[in-house]
């Protein structure tokens, strides 16, 4: 099972991830509020502004305060991006 690290410490499954999204949209602010309603949000941003979402296999939705791009170098493997490191 291979972990990713999301920022602050905190780990998700590559294996339960369906997609890595930026949270600007409109239907992406609807599938946060309706994960925040069903208590299936989990903020992993610690306050900081939302950058990424993540939205796992079992209908979980993650928020985390580093960018899609850093997540998903993360993802495939490679190393953090300079100058994206947590602040």
């Amino acid at each position: 099972m291979k972990l990713i690290n999301i920022g602050f410490g905190n780990m998700v499954s590559a294996n339960r991830l369906i997609a890595v999204v930026s949270p600007e949209s409109a239907p992406i602010k609807r599938m946060v509020q309706e994960a925040r309603e069903r208590g299936n949000l989990v903020d992993a941003s610690y306050g900081r502004r939302t950058r990424a979402v993540l939205i796992t296999d079992s209908d979980h939705i993650i928020l985390s305060a580093l960018q899609p791009e850093t997540l998903a170098g993360r993802w495939n493997g490679r190393e953090e991006v300079q100058g994206e490191e947590e602040e």
